[in-house]
């Protein structure tokens, strides 16, 4: 195996177990005898060392600032059954933590460095896994991380596998990004021609994860998604950047008097409408509206309408470092936007999903927008991501979903 060495004093971090190595760490990397090119082949498994040859950890080569995510501390080589041992563990967890139920068949299997598996994201929905690569290394061991999920997971019969969007664009990938990967069940390669269905706390959602957003749902908004039943009952309630509608449905199920829904893609709305009709064949009370957020907010209010509870569940204003200025006025225009229009003793369900994003600064920005609007407001609730999304207490960098709950004077 090729041997990276690290420069004197860099092998800190890695004994403090956060998974990655930068590039500027590297001192000199000694290929093993089987390479003929200069370098590392992206995705292969290389062994880092520090500059007095101990041995710190097995993981994956990759081009770019981040050079090496290890994937076992300590060792020089992985077990034959490793894939097979991380999917188990992760499993346990989720069975363990109550996630898997017959009335629940949806939950993220795998999160990445919060499993002990840097670049790797897995969904379950009812009998399928989806799996998504966000480094070259994973992409690569698809095919052995595929069979270690249906070896461990009773309810997994097919592995479909997405990952267009995710892999880094100026790697060298060969192979295809999307495709079954195991096929146990029959569904059409179109999903306009499929329906796909998977159980949330009782609740059925179609899922697209062939051309869905992420894996094809928002798993990480389900504790979030209840507390909204909680709140609905008898209130008008406007759900912003709905996507499939989760948090409408639920809150349809808690007795909101009336539901609006609103997203900028029209196959979004037509899912949420599916999937309202499904669950709530009878219900009238619902109405989808597909519609930029801020001009749609902005006709609202001219139109002098008011909510009792308003959900802002927006994509990530911010997907790098350097954007973070400009999302955090879109955070604060969206969020004065709402608080404006709730009514005298409202809820607003307000989220951030951009990691580059802290809690803080987010916390700030609605802070900000709260003030501009002169409306006195406390907070009920600081919410995060779920137990199938855990942080890894040596990666911190692993929190991303920020939310607060508000009560609107």
């Amino acid at each position: 195996m090729t041997t990276i060495i690290l420069k004197p004093h860099k092998e800190e971090s890695l004994k403090r177990f956060h998974p990655w190595v930068f590039s500027g760490a590297i001192a000199r990397i000694v290929l093993d005898a089987a390479h003929k090119a200069a370098a590392p082949e992206e995705g292969e498994l290389v062994c880092v060392e520090s500059a007095n040859g101990e041995t710190l950890g097995v993981g994956h080569w990759q081009v770019g600032s981040i050079a090496v995510r290890i994937l076992e501390f300590g060792v020089a080589e992985l077990p034959a059954d490793f894939w097979e041992q991380r999917v188990r563990a992760a499993y346990q967890v989720r069975a363990s933590l109550g996630l898997v139920r017959k009335d629940n068949d949806t939950f993220r299997l795998v999160h990445g460095e919060g499993d002990w598996l840097p670049g790797l994201i897995v969904d379950v929905y009812a009998d399928t896994a989806v799996v998504q690569a966000h480094s070259v290394g994973m992409h690569v061991f698809r095919a052995a991380i595929a069979e270690a999920i249906v070896a461990v997971v009773p309810q997994v019969k097919n592995v479909y596998y997405k990952s267009d969007d995710t892999l880094p664009f100026k790697a060298a990938i060969e192979g295809e990004k999307t495709g079954w990967l195991v096929r146990g069940s029959e569904y059409s390669e179109n999903s306009e021609d499929s329906e796909f269905w998977s159980t949330e706390n009782g609740l059925e959602f179609r899922i697209d994860w062939l051309k869905g957003q992420k894996t094809g749902f928002f798993v990480d908004q389900r504790e979030n998604r209840a507390l909204v039943e909680r709140y609905a009952a008898g209130k008008e309630v406007l759900n912003m950047f709905c996507y499939t509608g989760g948090f409408s449905l639920y809150a349809l199920r808690g007795g909101a008097k009336r539901v609006d829904s609103v997203d900028v893609s029209q196959k979004a709305i037509d899912l949420v409408n599916a999937n309202v009709a499904h669950n709530f064949p009878k219900a009238k009370n619902h109405t989808a509206v597909t519609a930029d957020a801020f001009e749609y907010l902005t006709a609202q209010k001219n139109a002098g309408r008011t909510f009792d509870l308003i959900i802002l569940d927006p994509p990530a204003f911010a997907k790098h470092r350097d954007a973070v200025k400009n999302a955090l006025r879109g955070y604060q225009r969206i969020n004065a936007k709402a608080i404006e229009m709730i009514r005298p003793g409202g809820i607003l369900f307000t989220f951030s999903c951009s990691q580059a994003v802290d809690k803080e600064a987010f916390r700030l920005a609605v802070f900000s927008a709260a003030a501009s609007v002169g409306r006195k407001v406390r907070i009920l609730h600081q919410l995060h991501q779920p137990q199938d999304h855990p942080i890894n207490i040596y990666h911190p960098e692993g929190e991303y979903l920020k939310g607060l709950v508000l009560y609107i004077e």
